[in-house]
């Protein structure tokens, strides 16, 4: 029932709203809605102060059109009833004999200096942050749902999670588009209202004379009050409703309300209130200076320094037991099972400067929580579980600094200084910060401090948080090192849970045919060209018809990648189409004629020329399709493509290749965007 009131009450509102413009209101009824618009405008003013984002009150714009057309709509109303009464309700002529003490000078003045403030200093500094607010979100939306979808892709988010945050990217996009245009709501109230009062001082001095037969000064007195006790009713809430307007556009996301967020920030710093505190007090010294309020402040100004210098020198205290505790650790052993566990190599590892250790304290972005979130994403995508990742700090790093290391080997390395975000994007020079380059992607960034987070994404910049990119930067590790950290015990794992679904294809397959460290090696060279392993109980079905004729590794990895061949396929297809180069015929004849094998290992053998002209071809086609945001495969003979793959090598992980026969086993649209030469470079279509 409450919900259903909810409902109807903001239409029945704005209907009674228009009705105020044309039927006429009791006085009594008047007032109540005085005091309705005036407590109306504080309550949203309050809302709007303890709101801890923009988009916990999205519904504000709304609110303003509203709130802007009652006042409007009250205008009216009391217009009528002064004009045709000379007495518009006890609220009005309160504020017309009481408030500004019966004077209409003392009246004119007050409301004129609330005009100014409204529309001279809230208003246009609200407007003016709308619009650069509007134009800013709208310039970094690109960026928001670029740095989404790779927090998705890293496994850092939820599916779910993703939606959430892009329909989030959306809201606050349409509310500062809506607040932009709100604005000129509450420039075009202060104008009305400087328009109305005037009409009303020209119409009641008209209806005194005219109509009643007072003389000027009777009709002077009696109007102008009653109107400037209508103008002052009405300018309050739209001073409030202007306030708020300028605290929403100004407020950017934090974790506190503003009298919260106020209170910590003011007091982080001792030696500003100790100064701040002793300029009150000597300026209590001047001669003609009231010094009782100076001493005053400035005494309590020197209280809150004294508090903030023993909290700082409690936490100071805590800290130092900390660090000792730490330091001493455990006590040193030389037992054989505690040193075995030292010198064991980790199959994956994070090493973390001093400085950075943070990362790991478990706190909202806590990077182990995260790394298991990337565990579940890697099994999904890959079909391997990653081994536990263990941390730990090392002095020997430098400051702001982690490795990822596999099996003991450094595997890369990027930097998290405290305190800061990485900020992405091209015109990062006006931002203070450390230049880098974003580790994955390449992309040129800068460490920027986290007070700086708000101006570099109204810079257009993407921002990351630090557990992002080195969640983000681990997880490219270990996608490209998948095959290094699939040990035979994974192996045995797998094979045991595919049995369980399917026991016959692997009773035929193991031991009987091939043993494990053979199945190991199969599926580490598809995780090796990143195809997944998760349809496992297909791959071993194939290998157990391979494996009858030939036992060759890659042989056996052809077969696997021909039974999930569909799989393969659709994961490199966009939106149903396939877009693939192809090597250019009298090439590949070429090739096919040099194609040798030896120990069970194929290769091409071409004159060093041609080689050269082939991989300057394919680094030529790979540039050129990173450049139009394109993604495709190469494909070639069957007979070819483990020697291709094995020919360019680095280049096989940014162009995927495939064979004929696998690129036709899916029901996709095939679209041919280049042609590999061996003369020149790229010949492109389309």
């Amino acid at each position: 029932m409450n919900r259903n009131i909810s409902k109807l009450l903001v239409p029945v509102g704005v209907v009674a709203i228009i009705m105020l413009l044309v039927v006429p209101v009791p006085a009594a009824l008047l007032d109540v809605l005085f005091v309705v618009n005036i407590v109306g405008a504080l309550v949203i003013l309050l809302t709007a102060m303890f709101a801890k984002k923009p988009l916990d009150f999205s519904v504000f714009p709304s609110l303003l059109l509203v709130a802007t057309l009652l006042r409007l709509g009250l205008n009216v109303a009391s217009t009528r009833l002064v004009l045709r009464d000379g007495y518009a309700g006890e609220v009005i002529d309160t504020f017309g004999h009481i408030v500004v003490g019966g004077s209409m000078i003392i009246g004119a003045v007050i409301f004129l200096i609330l005009v100014v403030i409204q529309f001279v200093v809230i208003t246009k500094g609200a407007e003016r942050v709308a619009e650069v607010g509007a134009r800013f979100t709208l310039d970094a939306m690109p960026g928001k749902q670029m740095a989404i979808d790779a927090d998705l892709n890293a496994g850092l988010i939820t599916d779910d999670e993703a939606r959430r945050r892009r329909a989030d990217v959306a809201a606050e996009a349409d509310f500062y588009g809506a607040m932009d245009g709100g604005s000129k709501f509450v420039k075009g109230d202060a104008i009305a209202g400087v328009i109305i009062i005037v009409i009303n001082l020209v119409g009641g001095f008209a209806t005194g004379m005219l109509q009643r037969g007072l003389s000027a000064g009777d009709a002077l007195d009696t109007y102008a009050l009653l109107t400037i006790g209508d103008g002052l009713v009405s300018q309050i809430p739209a001073l409030l409703m202007a306030v708020a307007t300028g605290l929403i556009v100004t407020r950017s996301n934090a974790e506190s309300d503003m009298g919260t967020a106020a209170g910590t920030q003011l007091a982080q710093s001792r030696t500003a209130l100790m100064i701040a505190g002793g300029a009150a007090i000597a300026m209590a010294l001047i001669p003609g200076m009231p010094k009782v309020p100076f001493v005053l402040v400035g005494g309590l100004l020197l209280l809150a320094s004294q508090k903030i210098k023993a909290d700082e020198a409690a936490a100071a205290a805590a800290a130092a037991r900390d660090a000792a505790a730490a330091q001493a650790g455990p006590v040193a052993t030389d037992d054989p099972e505690a040193l075995i566990e030292q010198m064991r190599v980790h199959a994956l590892e994070i090493t973390l400067a001093p400085d950075v250790v943070d990362l790991v304290t478990g706190g909202e972005d806590d990077l182990l929580g995260r790394v298991k979130a990337l565990r579940r994403k890697i099994a999904m995508e890959l079909g391997i579980v990653i081994p536990p990742v263990r941390t730990r700090d090392s002095i020997d790093l430098p400051a702001g600094t982690y490795t990822v290391r596999i099996a003991g080997v450094e595997a890369g390395r990027g930097t998290a200084p405290a305190g800061k975000v990485l900020a992405l994007g091209e015109d990062l020079d006006t931002l203070p910060g450390i230049a880098v380059v974003e580790p994955v992607f390449g992309l040129p960034g800068k460490w920027v401090a986290h007070e700086m987070r708000h101006a570099a994404e109204m810079a257009g910049a993407t921002v990351i948080d630090r557990v992002s990119v080195l969640v983000t930067h681990l997880s490219a590790i270990v996608t490209d090192n998948a095959a290094r950290l699939l040990t035979r015990e994974d192996v045995r794992v797998l094979v045991d849970a595919a049995r369980q679904v399917s026991p016959a294809a692997v009773d035929e397959l193991v031991p009987n045919v091939l043993t494990l460290a053979q199945v190991q090696q199969v599926l580490q060279g598809l995780l090796a060209e990143r195809v997944p392993i998760n349809d496992l109980t297909r791959i071993l079905e194939a290998l157990g018809v391979r494996a009858r004729t030939s036992t060759e590794v890659e042989g056996l990895v052809e077969a696997a990648r021909q039974a999930i061949a569909p799989a393969v396929v659709a994961s490199h297809a966009d939106d149903g189409t396939l877009r693939v180069v192809t090597i250019d015929p009298v090439l590949e004849q070429s090739m096919l004629e040099g194609l040798r094998t030896a120990e069970g290992t194929s290769q091409i053998l071409l004159d060093p020329g041609q080689i050269d002209a082939v991989l300057t071809a394919i680094t030529t086609q790979v540039q050129a399709l990173e450049s139009a945001g394109t993604a495709a495969v190469l494909v070639c003979a069957p007979a070819l493509r483990p020697a291709v793959t094995r020919l360019i090598g680095a280049q096989a992980g940014r162009l995927p290749v495939l064979s004929y026969t696998e690129a036709t086993s899916a029901a996709v649209r095939i679209e041919t965007v280049g042609v590999i030469r061996g003369a020149h470079a790229l010949s492109a279509r389309g």
